[in-house]
């Protein structure tokens, strides 16, 4: 047994959609959250910016003795997951995209048409089509990126007419022109506007990775004999900008979760300075 906390991080408020479903099935785990709402989107910067930030969130959580690190970023695992795994090779890392992808292909045929929204770079790297094609070659996967969600979402732009016209704008031709019958959520701040599109597309199944990653934290957390048997604990939840929109997000995202969330601000440059 392990008592020490697991860590959690994204790019900003996105990540934060698979607590709930984290501390549900591990109700004994600590969790160590941290989401860089200060330099929020990563989706459209330079890999070498992207790793940059990485390595000084990854720092900040093993700074606090975290065992094992949860990636809740698509566009951080399709960029650093492998760089990562080379610089803290004692660290477990759980990335968000292969869970996904596993469960992709196990449950799709060569009949679907299967279509990927993510950022502009998880889609430059097709991490999903490669993922996903590792475990069934013959599916039809398409992909689009869709950089203006993000930056709504962060906004707190969610439920209303802007979105609805941004969802339709990206999606309208991608959908109809490939005929897509089953969309993956390529980038954890999309569960947060999985309504509105479900709304629109009704007949559209839906895959929200957020839920994958927990068996492979779960799997990851026996093999490595890491689980906690501690229940009195109290989850700790860090941002790089406690903003106003920020605050709002979190109030929407565990609204009905019974969670409690109490953030702290830590500025991710005081590192550097050490």
């Amino acid at each position: 047994m392990n008592n020490r906390p697991i860590g959690v991080f994204d790019s900003g408020v996105g990540g934060l959609t698979a607590i709930p479903h984290i501390l549900r099935e591990l109700p004994n785990e600590r969790l160590i959250y941290f989401g860089d709402t200060a330099r929020t989107p990563y989706g459209s910067k330079a890999k070498t910016t992207i790793k940059h930030f990485t390595k000084q969130i990854v720092d900040f959580l093993i700074s606090n003795d975290v065992k094992m690190i949860v990636i809740a970023c698509n566009t951080i695992t399709s960029t650093c997951l492998d760089y990562l795994q080379e610089l803290y090779p004692h660290i477990p890392f759980i990335g968000i995209i292969e869970p996904a992808a596993q469960k992709v292909a196990e449950t799709s045929g060569e009949d679907n048409n299967i279509g990927i929204i993510a950022t502009k770079v998880t889609t430059r790297e097709k991490t999903y089509i490669e993922s996903i094609h590792k475990y069934n070659h013959k599916l039809s996967l398409y992909d689009k990126s869709c950089p203006i969600f993000v930056p709504l979402i962060e906004e707190g732009i969610i439920d209303n007419d802007i979105m609805e016209l941004s969802v339709k704008y990206y999606l309208d031709d991608f959908i109809k022109g490939n005929r897509i019958d089953t969309l993956v959520l390529g980038c954890t701040h999309y569960p947060l506007v999985r309504k509105t599109i479900k709304k629109i597309y009704p007949n559209l199944k839906i895959v929200n990775p957020s839920f994958e990653i927990i068996k492979s934290v779960k799997e990851t957390l026996i093999e490595e004999n890491l689980l906690a048997d501690n229940p009195s604990y109290e989850n700790t939840f860090y941002a790089s900008d406690l903003s106003e929109n920020f605050i709002n997000m979190i109030n929407s995202i565990f609204g009905e979760a019974n969670v409690k969330i109490d953030f702290k601000n830590f500025d991710l440059d005081e590192l550097d300075h050490k």
